[in-house]
Protein backbone atom coordinates (compact mmCIF):
# COMPACT_ATOMS: atom_id res chain seq x y z
CA UNK A 1 0.00 0.00 0.00
CA UNK A 2 2.78 2.44 0.86
CA UNK A 3 4.42 1.74 -2.50
CA UNK A 4 1.25 2.78 -4.33
CA UNK A 5 0.92 5.95 -2.24
CA UNK A 6 4.65 6.65 -2.56
CA UNK A 7 4.28 6.90 -6.34
CA UNK A 8 1.34 9.31 -6.29
CA UNK A 9 3.01 11.65 -8.79
CA UNK A 10 2.96 8.87 -11.40
CA UNK A 11 -0.72 8.24 -10.70
CA UNK A 12 -1.38 11.94 -11.24
CA UNK A 13 0.48 11.73 -14.56
CA UNK A 14 -1.60 8.75 -15.68
CA UNK A 15 -4.90 10.37 -14.66
CA UNK A 16 -4.06 13.69 -16.36
CA UNK A 17 -2.85 11.90 -19.48
CA UNK A 18 -6.05 9.87 -19.77
CA UNK A 19 -8.24 12.93 -19.14
CA UNK A 20 -6.42 14.90 -21.83
CA UNK A 21 -6.50 11.98 -24.26
CA UNK A 22 -10.22 11.47 -23.67
CA UNK A 23 -10.96 15.14 -24.31
CA UNK A 24 -8.97 15.06 -27.55
CA UNK A 25 -10.73 11.92 -28.80
CA UNK A 26 -14.29 12.42 -27.55
CA UNK A 27 -15.03 16.05 -28.33
CA UNK A 28 -15.55 17.65 -31.72
CA UNK A 29 -15.27 21.21 -30.45
CA UNK A 30 -11.85 22.51 -31.49
CA UNK A 31 -11.29 24.66 -28.38
CA UNK A 32 -11.97 21.62 -26.18
CA UNK A 33 -9.44 19.65 -28.23
CA UNK A 34 -6.82 22.34 -27.61
CA UNK A 35 -7.58 22.26 -23.87
CA UNK A 36 -7.25 18.46 -23.92
CA UNK A 37 -3.91 18.77 -25.68
CA UNK A 38 -2.71 21.19 -22.99
CA UNK A 39 -3.78 18.81 -20.21
CA UNK A 40 -1.96 15.98 -21.99
CA UNK A 41 1.18 18.13 -22.31
CA UNK A 42 1.03 19.03 -18.64
CA UNK A 43 1.00 15.36 -17.69
CA UNK A 44 4.15 14.80 -19.75
CA UNK A 45 5.81 17.78 -18.05
CA UNK A 46 5.02 16.37 -14.61
CA UNK A 47 6.34 12.97 -15.67
CA UNK A 48 9.71 14.32 -16.82
CA UNK A 49 10.11 16.52 -13.78
CA UNK A 50 9.36 13.50 -11.56
CA UNK A 51 12.09 11.51 -13.32
CA UNK A 52 14.66 14.22 -12.61
CA UNK A 53 14.09 14.29 -8.87
CA UNK A 54 16.36 12.07 -6.78
CA UNK A 55 15.20 11.37 -3.22
CA UNK A 56 17.64 13.06 -0.89
CA UNK A 57 19.37 14.81 -3.78
CA UNK A 58 20.08 18.52 -3.90
CA UNK A 59 20.66 21.08 -6.63
CA UNK A 60 23.74 20.26 -8.73
CA UNK A 61 25.98 22.87 -7.12
CA UNK A 62 29.31 21.44 -6.03
CA UNK A 63 30.02 21.43 -2.31
CA UNK A 64 32.33 19.12 -0.41
CA UNK A 65 29.67 17.85 2.00
CA UNK A 66 27.12 16.93 -0.72
CA UNK A 67 27.46 13.69 -2.66
CA UNK A 68 23.96 13.12 -4.10
CA UNK A 69 22.58 15.46 -6.75
CA UNK A 70 19.33 15.68 -8.71
CA UNK A 71 19.58 15.63 -12.48
CA UNK A 72 18.85 19.14 -13.88
CA UNK A 73 18.46 18.03 -17.51
CA UNK A 74 14.74 17.09 -17.36
CA UNK A 75 13.93 20.46 -15.80
CA UNK A 76 15.79 22.31 -18.55
CA UNK A 77 14.09 20.25 -21.24
CA UNK A 78 10.69 21.00 -19.72
CA UNK A 79 11.35 24.74 -19.93
CA UNK A 80 11.85 24.32 -23.66
CA UNK A 81 8.77 22.09 -23.90
CA UNK A 82 6.65 24.73 -22.14
CA UNK A 83 7.66 27.31 -24.76
CA UNK A 84 6.84 24.86 -27.56
CA UNK A 85 3.51 24.06 -25.87
CA UNK A 86 2.59 27.75 -25.70
CA UNK A 87 3.48 28.20 -29.36
CA UNK A 88 1.43 25.14 -30.31
CA UNK A 89 -1.55 26.43 -28.35
CA UNK A 90 -1.27 29.86 -29.97
CA UNK A 91 -1.11 28.31 -33.44
CA UNK A 92 -4.09 26.07 -32.69
CA UNK A 93 -6.15 29.02 -31.46
CA UNK A 94 -5.17 31.09 -34.51
CA UNK A 95 -6.23 28.27 -36.83
CA UNK A 96 -9.48 27.92 -34.90
CA UNK A 97 -10.21 31.61 -35.43
CA UNK A 98 -9.56 31.25 -39.17
CA UNK A 99 -11.83 28.20 -39.34
CA UNK A 100 -14.57 30.12 -37.51
CA UNK A 101 -14.27 32.94 -40.05
CA UNK A 102 -14.30 30.55 -43.03
CA UNK A 103 -17.00 28.09 -41.93
CA UNK A 104 -18.95 29.92 -39.24
CA UNK A 105 -18.42 27.08 -36.75
CA UNK A 106 -15.64 25.40 -34.81
CA UNK A 107 -17.25 21.98 -34.52
CA UNK A 108 -15.19 19.37 -36.33
CA UNK A 109 -18.14 17.33 -37.61
CA UNK A 110 -19.89 20.37 -39.07
CA UNK A 111 -16.71 21.54 -40.83
CA UNK A 112 -16.15 18.09 -42.33
CA UNK A 113 -19.79 17.91 -43.45
CA UNK A 114 -19.45 21.28 -45.19
CA UNK A 115 -16.24 20.13 -46.91
CA UNK A 116 -17.90 16.89 -48.07
CA UNK A 117 -20.89 18.83 -49.35
CA UNK A 118 -18.59 21.19 -51.31
CA UNK A 119 -16.71 18.24 -52.82
CA UNK A 120 -19.97 16.60 -53.90
CA UNK A 121 -21.25 19.81 -55.48
CA UNK A 122 -17.98 20.33 -57.36
CA UNK A 123 -17.89 16.77 -58.74
CA UNK A 124 -21.41 16.99 -60.20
Amino acid sequence: MSMILGLYNYWIVIVLMMIGFYIIIAHGHLIKKIVGLNIFQTSVFIFYISLGKVEGGTAPIWQESITLYSNPLPHVLILTAIVVGIATTALGLALTIRLKEAYGTIDEDEIQAMDNQDKESQSC
